[in-house]
């Protein structure tokens, strides 16, 4: 597959505070790219920089082998944007906020009418084309502010949380947009804060943290880098002794919180049965144990920590 996107070394700061540090990333036509951290690790400047809406101190942005810097404009042009905030029009009908965005691309006046009603169509809002975004529920929205940023045909497509505040069905009609747009052999960047979206969606992922990556690769390339491949939750009455937990055959990780106990396992037949069996003869009540695998969420948070972002 082609290299749509390649970003190397990508460095920005504000004054003394260094927001990216050398990032580099690649995204192929028919892919989707993760793009996950916690707030103010340097996401939205990232991807504000492989836009050209920010201009970095160092590195460089190549799309399908061209430097954005060589021919920004004509780079730009190659690229759809959906902003975490909305970029829309509210009092202008649906069908005339894409024709003003595609009219920015310079697209001609009977092309801009054909390609308004296709994208429209693809994010299932032709039959609100002539309704105004006031109108819309907030999943339309989102999905309004996808058609605007495909109005120009690009080939890669940057979006940045899409999914904010919609409903289960909205969510799913933008996944399936997300597919079909893949299936053409689009390259797309994907951030969000819910791991499950990007376990469905991504083919890779790229944490950063702090301005710098952190982890790349595959999910399966990830979830190895977890000590343990199965998790149990119990909650419990009291608080056990973690070094006796920690001491047991399999059990790899443990965390305790509010009542609350997680540990990483080896295997959660015999691993499991040692951990019940030292709860019991600690004298600890269980209300409640669930189990399972390992998942993105534990990766990111095995990787960044658990403290609270601003």
């Amino acid at each position: 597959m082609v290299d749509i996107l390649r970003a190397e070394g990508l460095r920005k700061s504000y004054g003394e505070r260094a927001a990216v540090v050398d990032v580099s990333l690649h995204v192929r036509a028919g892919e989707v790219l993760g793009l996950l951290g916690p707030n103010g690790a340097g996401k939205s400047t990232t991807i504000a920089m492989v836009c050209g809406i920010t201009q970095p101190d160092a590195g460089r942005v190549l799309l399908a082998g061209t430097p954005l810097a060589q021919d920004e404009k004509a780079g730009k042009r190659r690229i759809g944007l959906v902003p975490q905030d909305l970029a829309l029009f509210e009092d202008l009908p649906a069908r005339h906020n894409v024709e003003t965005f595609g009219a920015l691309y310079g697209l001609p006046r009977p092309l801009l009418k054909q390609r308004a009603a296709e994208v429209l169509a693809a994010v299932g809002l032709a039959d609100r084309a002539g309704d105004k975004p006031a109108t819309f529920s907030g999943g339309m929205k989102r999905r309004l502010n996808i058609a605007c940023a495909l109005v120009h045909d690009p080939e890669l497509l940057l979006l940045d949380e899409p999914t904010a505040g919609v409903d289960p069905q909205s969510r799913n009609a933008i996944f399936d947009t997300l597919l079909a747009l893949k299936a053409a052999g689009k390259a797309l960047i994907y951030t969000t804060h819910y791991m499950e979206e990007v376990e469905r969606l991504a083919d890779r992922v790229v944490i950063i943290d702090h301005g710098r990556v952190v982890a790349e690769g595959t999910l399966p390339e990830l979830y190895r880098r977890l000590p343990a491949a199965q998790k149990l939750e119990l909650e419990v009455d009291g608080e056990p002794d973690l070094a006796r937990l920690r001491a047991l055959p399999g059990v790899r990780s443990v965390e305790w919180a509010a009542g609350r106990l997680s540990l990483g396992v080896d295997e959660l037949g015999a691993s499991a049965a040692g951990v019940l069996q030292a709860l019991r003869e600690m004298g600890l009540p269980l209300r409640h144990v669930a189990s399972g695998r390992a998942n993105l969420e534990d990766v990111f948070l095995a990787l960044t920590g658990r403290q609270l972002r601003d």
